[in-house]
C-alpha cells in the first residue's frame, strides 16, 4: 500500500464520529480476541486442529469476558492518536484480568480442560495484540497530519526540556524531531524519547542528510553564558535558530512546552543578569502608598508588575493613554489574585504635567514613593517634535517634583538616561534638564528625597532596535543601522526596573545613579547575529 493510499484511509478514519470508532475497536476486538485464544491452544497443544477441540462457547465467553474486561478498565474511552506507555498498562492490566476470568470460568463452569501455560500464553499473545493494533492505529493516525510537510528540526539538549519538547513536538502538526544535539558524551549515540542523540559537531551533516531547517533549543537550565557560546557556534549554519519558554514559565502555565518561539535578544548580548539586592527591593515599598507614573508604558508596567510583588498598600497607576491603564490593571489584578496579595489598584488617567491633578492625587491618597517614567524617550521623534518633549520630559518631572514636595512624599525617583551625559540631542537635553530641576529641588527639600536613575537601551521596551531588527527580517530587509560603529549598552526590562527600586532605597537625596551595563554592544553586530540565527544571510 503506498503512503497516498495510508494517508487517504488514516484520513478517513480521522474523520469517523467517536462513537463510530468506538464500536469499531469493540468489533475487532470481539473477533481479534477469539482468534489469538485459539492460537494459543494451537501452540500448547501442538496443532491447529486442536484449536478446534473445545466447545464454541468457550470462544464466545472469552471474547465477552475480554471485551468487557477492556472497557471496566477505560480501554475504549482512550483517544487513539495520544495513546502512549499508559495503554500499555491498562492493556496489561486488562488482558490479566480476561485471563484470569477465562481460566476460572472454563475451571468452574466449561471444564474443556485448558492447562494454565495455554492460558499464559494467551495472556502474552492478547497483550501484543491489543497494545501493538493500537500502536498501528496511532501511526495511521498521525500520518493523516502529512508528516512530509512539517518542519524537520533538531532539538538542542537531550535533557528534561528536551525529552518534553520532543514528545510535544511529535504530538503537534508543525515540527517533526529528527535528532538531539548534546554536548553530553554519555547521551551521545543513545536514542532518547525515539530521536537518536548526536554531538553538536555532527550538525553539519544533519543538515544534509536529514534535511534540517531548524535547531530548537531546549537547555532552560545553563547559563546566559553557555547559551551565548552555544548560539556563537551555530551562527555559521544555514539554520533558523529558536529556543523554546523556561521551565519556570512552563510550570506557571505562561508557556506551554511546543511554544516555540525566536531566540531571546537576551542571549544575543551574552551578559547575566545583575542579581538584585533583596534587603533593598521593597525598603521603599512595602507596606507604603506608591505611584508610578508613565504606568502604562514598557519601564512602567514592569515597575508595577514588581512592586505589586513586594505588597504595598497601596498601588497608584497614573497614565494618559486609556488603554495602556486598562491592560496594566488588568494584569495587575490577575497577579494579585494568582498569588493571593491584598492591595488597593487605583488606576488614574491623567499626565503628569497637570500640576495641580498630581498635587490632588498625592495628598488625597497618602502617596510616599513615587517613581516617575512618564516621559517621551524616542530620539527621533522627540527631534521632529522638540516643545512636545520640552514639555512632557521637563514640565511634567518638575511640577510632578514640586506636587511630591508639597505632598510630603518620601521618596522621588525619576527614571533618565544615559543620553543625558553631554546631550548631543533634544532627548538627552530634555532630561537632563529634568535631573537638574530635581537636584534644585533637592536643596529646599526637608523631607522628600529626589534621584534620579540613568541607564541605556532596554531590551524589548517600546523603540529598542531588537523588535525593529526583528520585524525587518521577517519582512524580508533591508535591516537598518544608522552607522556601523554606533555601540550601545543594553539591559533588561526585569533588571532595570529592580534597579531601580534598589536605588530609590539607596537615595540620600540628588543622587544620580549610573546603572552597570557591562560591555557596550555594537548594532551592527547584533543585527548581524539576528540575521544568522533566524537562518538567513
Amino acid at each position: 500500500m503506498s503512503t497516498t493510499m495510508v494517508e487517504r484511509c488514516a484520513h478517513r478514519i480521522g474523520r469517523l464520529p467517536r462513537a463510530v470508532k468506538r464500536s469499531i475497536a469493540i468489533a475487532a476486538d470481539l473477533v481479534a480476541i477469539p482468534l489469538v485464544f485459539g492460537a494459543a491452544l494451537a501452540l500448547r497443544r501442538g496443532s491447529a486442529a486442536a484449536a478446534l477441540d473445545v466447545t464454541p462457547w468457550l470462544y464466545l465467553c472469552v471474547a465477552a469476558v475480554s471485551v468487557g474486561a477492556f472497557a471496566l478498565l477505560g480501554m475504549y474511552r482512550a483517544v487513539f492518536r495520544y495513546i502512549s506507555r499508559d495503554a500499555l498498562f491498562a492493556a496489561s492490566a486488562g488482558v490479566v484480568l480476561s485471563s484470569v476470568l477465562v481460566g476460572l470460568l472454563d475451571f468452574l463452569v466449561i471444564r474443556s480442560g485448558i492447562s494454565f501455560r495455554a492460558v499464559v500464553i494467551f495472556a502474552a499473545f492478547a497483550l501484543l495484540y491489543t497494545f501493538g493494533s493500537r500502536m498501528v492505529v496511532r501511526e495511521l493516525l498521525r500520518a493523516r497530519r502529512g508528516r512530509g510537510q512539517r518542519e524537520r528540526v533538531v532539538i538542542y539538549g537531550a535533557g528534561a526540556g528536551g525529552v518534553l519538547l520532543a514528545r510535544s513536538l511529535k504530538e503537534g502538526g508543525q515540527f517533526v524531531p529528527v535528532a538531539f544535539l548534546d554536548s553530553d558524551p554519555a547521551l551521545q549515540r543513545s536514542v532518547v524519547a525515539g530521536v537518536k542523540v548526536y554531538p553538536p559537531e555532527a550538525l553539519p551533516q544533519l543538515i544534509d542528510r536529514k534535511r534540517v531547517s531548524s535547531v530548537l533549543l531546549a537547555i532552560p537550565s545553563c547559563s546566559r553564558r553557555q547559551r551565548q557560546a552555544i548560539l556563537k557556534s551555530l551562527e555559521a549554519y544555514p539554520v533558523h535558530v529558536r529556543t523554546v519558554p523556561d521551565i519556570a514559565d512552563i510550570v506557571a502555565g505562561h508557556a506551554a512546552v511546543a511554544d516555540v518561539r525566536e531566540v531571546d535578544a537576551n542571549d544575543l548580548l551574552g551578559r547575566d543578569p545583575v542579581p538584585p539586592n533583596e534587603a533593598l527591593l521593597d525598603a521603599c515599598i512595602r507596606d507604603k502608598v506608591v505611584m508610578v507614573s508613565g504606568a502604562g508604558g514598557s519601564i512602567g508596567s514592569e515597575l508595577c508588575r514588581q512592586i505589586i510583588c513586594l505588597r504595598p498598600k497601596r498601588l497608584l497607576l497614573l497614565e494618559m493613554s486609556e488603554p495602556a491603564l486598562y491592560h496594566i490593571e488588568r494584569e495587575l489584578k490577575a497577579i494579585a489574585a494568582s498569588q493571593g496579595i491584598e492591595v488597593e489598584l487605583v488606576a488614574l488617567l491623567g499626565n503628569a504635567h497637570h500640576r495641580n491633578r498630581v498635587r490632588e492625587i498625592m495628598q488625597k491618597y497618602g502617596v510616599q514613593t513615587v517613581y516617575h517614567a512618564a516621559a517621551y524617550k524616542h530620539v527621533p521623534i522627540v527631534e521632529q517634535n522638540v516643545i512636545e518633549g520640552i514639555h512632557n520630559n521637563i514640565f511634567s518631572s518638575w511640577y510632578a517634583a514640586e506636587a511630591a514636595l508639597e505632598s510630603r512624599v518620601e521618596t522621588f525617583v525619576l527614571i533618565s538616561t544615559d543620553k543625558a551625559v553631554n546631550p548631543t540631542n533634544v532627548m538627552g537635553a530634555t532630561k537632563r534638564f529634568a535631573e537638574l530641576t530635581l537636584q534644585a529641588l533637592q536643596e529646599r527639600s526637608t523631607g522628600t528625597r529626589f534621584c534620579m536613575v540613568r541607564f541605556g537601551n532596554v531590551l524589548e521596551s517600546s523603540g529598542s532596535v531588537v523588535p525593529l531588527f526583528r520585524e525587518q527580517i521577517k519582512r524580508g530587509g533591508p535591516v537598518t543601522v544608522t552607522h556601523r560603529d554606533v555601540i550601545r549598552y543594553f539591559m533588561t526590562i526585569p533588571e532595570a526596573s529592580q534597579l531601580v527600586l534598589q536605588a530609590g532605597s539607596m537615595a540620600k537625596g540628588g543622587d544620580v545613579f549610573v546603572l552597570d551595563m557591562g560591555k557596550p554592544v555594537k548594532i551592527e553586530d547584533l543585527a548581524r547575529r539576528m540575521i544568522h540565527l533566524m537562518g538567513l544571510t
